[in-house]
C-alpha cells in the first residue's frame, strides 16, 4: 500500500507575529517544519512528501529541505490563497497511484509515530481517519451576538480535532473537487459532507499546532522535555 503525506505549510504567521512565514520560524535552531518534517520521514509508513509552501518564499523553503536532506520530499509546490486552495493543490500533486493519502499540519511538529501508525490503520479499514484528543474544558454554544450563552455542551461526546487526517484517495479527491470554495474547518469535514463514516483516532494534548507566541513558549517547554 503506497502513502503520500501532503504537509501544507503556506500560513503566513500573522497570529505569532512573525516577519517570516510560521513554518520557517526557529524552534531550537530549526525552522518548526523541520521538526515535522523529520518526524514523518521517519516513518516506515510513508513513502514519500509532498510540500506546500508559501509561493512568495518557495526557494527558502526548498534551501531549508536541501539543508537537512530530507530524501523523502518528492515535490514542493506552491500554495493558493486559502487552506483549502493549498491542500487541493498538494492532492493533485499526488502520486496517481497513491492508496492513502495523509494530510499534516506542517506547524505540528510533535507528531509521534505511533499517533501516524494508528491513524493509517483506521484509513485502511474505514477510509477515512482524524487524530483527536478529548475536550477538557466546559464548552458553551453562543447566540449570533456571541455575548450571551445558548446552551452547554456536553463535553464527554466532544473532541478537538488535530492531524495527521488519512483518507482514501479517491475519497478525499472526491471530496475537495465537489466542495470548491468550501469554507473548510478541516479536510474531514468535506469528507463528512459525502456522507462517508470518518473514524477518531486517540491522539496526544502534546501533538499542537503552533499558531500564537504562547504556543511556540509552549513547544520549547515539550522539546526540552524530549531532549
Amino acid at each position: 500500500m503506497k502513502i503520500v503525506a501532503v504537509v501544507p505549510s503556506a500560513g503566513r504567521g500573522i497570529r505569532l507575529k512573525s516577519r517570516i512565514p510560521k513554518p520557517l520560524v526557529l524552534l531550537d535552531s530549526h525552522p518548526i517544519l523541520i521538526h515535522t518534517l523529520k518526524n514523518l520521514s521517519s516513518s516506515k509508513f510513508i513513502d514519500n512528501i509532498v510540500l506546500v509552501v508559501d509561493k512568495s518564499y518557495l526557494d527558502k523553503f526548498k534551501s531549508a529541505v536541501k539543508d537537512y536532506n530530507l530524501k523523502k520530499i518528492k515535490k514542493i509546490i506552491p500554495g493558493g490563497r486559502q487552506r483549502f486552495d493549498s491542500v487541493l493543490n498538494g492532492l493533485l500533486a499526488c502520486d496517481s497511484d497513491a492508496d492513502l493519502i495523509l494530510i499534516h499540519d506542517g506547524v505540528r511538529p510533535f507528531i509521534t509515530q505511533r499517533i501516524i501508525k494508528d491513524a493509517i490503520d483506521a484509513a485502511r479499514k474505514k477510509g477515512a481517519s482524524v487524530v483527536a484528543v478529548p475536550v477538557k474544558s466546559t464548552i458553551k454554544e453562543a447566540k449570533a451576538s456571541k455575548l450571551l450563552v445558548k446552551r452547554t455542551l456536553d463535553r464527554n461526546i466532544l473532541w478537538e480535532i488535530q492531524t495527521p487526517q488519512v483518507f482514501k484517495r479517491d475519497i478525499i479527491l472526491n471530496a475537495y473537487k465537489r466542495n470548491k470554495n468550501s469554507f473548510v474547518f478541516d479536510d474531514a469535514c468535506l469528507v463528512e459532507k459525502l456522507g462517508k463514516d470518518v473514524k477518531i483516532v486517540q491522539g496526544n494534548y502534546e501533538n499542537i499546532k503552533i499558531t500564537t507566541p504562547e504556543d511556540l513558549l509552549f513547544a520549547k517547554v515539550l522539546l526540552k522535555k524530549k531532549v
